[in-house]
């Protein structure tokens, strides 16, 4: 199955993560969203976001191995990008998981709430 997804990530506290060549990130607490997609394997992508000990490969990666809660919702026909683009009024953490793309990130901090 191909298609895109939007995985939801809780931090309970605030994190400093080394994010590959973007360097370290600050984190506030709270929930994100990330935009990706599985091209070639979709289930097998999302699966790999819940594991905790495997090979740093993509940014999203290095923030789910610290990833207090995650969440998937999964769209087959989901277009990544224009998923990315409903994000757009949200902080987001520049550069994030959009390295062949030219949108502005694929990651949002969403806000703190319980």
């Amino acid at each position: 199955m191909k298609g895109s997804y939007v995985l939801l990530l809780m931090l309970k506290e605030p994190k400093r993560v080394k994010i590959g060549k973007l360097g370290f990130v600050d984190f506030k607490a709270g929930w994100y969203a990330y935009v990706g997609s599985g091209m070639n394997s979709l289930i097998g992508r999302v699966a790999r976001h819940f594991k905790r000990n495997k090979k740093l490969r993509w940014h999203i990666d290095y923030l789910t191995t610290v990833a207090d809660d995650v969440v998937v919702f999964l769209l087959p026909n989901g277009k990544e990008c224009e998923l990315a683009k409903l994000f757009n009024g949200f902080e987001c953490v520049e550069g994030f998981g959009c390295s062949d793309c030219s949108c502005r990130s694929h990651l949002f901090y969403l806000g703190n709430f319980k």
